[in-house]
């Protein structure tokens, strides 16, 4: 294995050979999760999840994840945290380093908090999502899904649509599938289309048919209404029928086109609730699936690492 790296805060820090081993593990786990579920790797480790945001899948993902390798696994209630009572973020880095914890998965609603934490914890640190900044793990599951659909992460035409100004998910992915050598292109109104975007290496399109031409991946994001402070779309109705993925507009990808969505998905918004459910074209279920063996792999490397580190002091 070529992954080096303390922690995993971005994909912006990772070669693309760091991208292919931690790839190459989690599909490991996806067969080990269909058999034993059950690994012992990270046992007699700590992992605490810290999720300031609230969180479904992303932190029930982690949690089902560090329990399969066998790690003791905690989950702060932030929202009851003294946090809430005016603790710094380094305070609260102190008191974990009393706890003496091994890994520690963050998300957080401003971005660079968790690059913060990792600075001042004695443990690995795995960014969950922090503001409009980077979402690694999902970024690395939607590689992983691509890579066991297609047969292959490179040379690809994806397009991302939707809300990439507000979206982590979409910039981590932008970073990885370039890394990958693929053709990326994104589709959005311009009022949710960051400016300067192009200097990513990317295609800007504002029309869902010319953006979608004979793509092989259709990547839907969701309106992030949480971090939107105006009116960026003039409605709900308006918004899908221009930019709402539909058989109509999917039909100008190619036949063999999948479909993903990060999720939580609305319905009848982003996406017609019929197409997202078709087995032939969506994988959106297998993005669930793909988040546990890549948390899985993820949390492996880092504890394979940390030990080294540990052992050598």
């Amino acid at each position: 294995m070529t992954f080096k790296h303390r922690h995993l805060l971005g994909i912006e820090p990772l070669a693309p050979s760091d991208i292919t081993s931690l790839l190459d593990l989690a599909d490991d786990y996806v067969t080990l999760n269909r058999t034993a579920k059950h690994s012992d790797v990270l046992a007699g480790l700590t992992q605490i999840n810290m999720f300031f945001e609230n969180s479904t899948r992303t932190q029930a993902s982690f949690e089902i994840a560090g329990k399969r390798l066998g790690a003791d696994v905690m989950n702060m209630a932030m929202q009851a945290s003294s946090i809430k009572k005016g603790e710094t973020l380094i305070d609260t880095a102190m008191t974990l380093n009393a706890m003496h914890p091994d890994l520690l998965v963050v998300r957080h609603p401003q971005s660079g908090a968790v690059d913060l934490l990792a600075q001042k914890v004695n443990c690995a640190v795995l960014n969950a999502g922090d503001g409009r900044h980077e979402h690694p793990t999902q970024a690395l599951l939607d590689a992983l899904t691509i890579r066991r659909a297609k047969g292959r992460l490179h040379r690809l035409s994806i397009a991302i649509c939707g809300d990439i100004a507000h979206s982590r998910v979409a910039r981590s992915n932008i970073m990885l599938l370039g890394k990958m050598e693929n053709r990326i292109r994104l589709i959005a109104p311009p009022t949710l289309m960051p400016s300067g975007i192009e200097d990513f290496g990317v295609e800007v399109f504002d029309d869902m048919a010319e953006g979608l031409k004979d793509v092989d991946v259709v990547m839907m994001l969701r309106l992030q209404k949480e971090r939107m402070d105006g009116g960026f779309i003039p409605s709900e109705r308006e918004y899908y029928h221009r930019f709402g993925l539909d058989s109509e507009k999917l039909a100008h990808a190619k036949p063999d086109a999948i479909v993903m969505h990060p999720g939580p998905m609305n319905r009848g918004v982003e996406i017609d609730g019929t197409l997202a459910d078709d087995i032939n074209r969506s994988v959106i279920q297998e993005q669930v699936e793909m988040g546990v063996a890549v948390r899985m792999a993820a949390m492996d490397l880092l504890a394979q690492n940390l030990r080294t580190e540990r052992n050598a002091a």
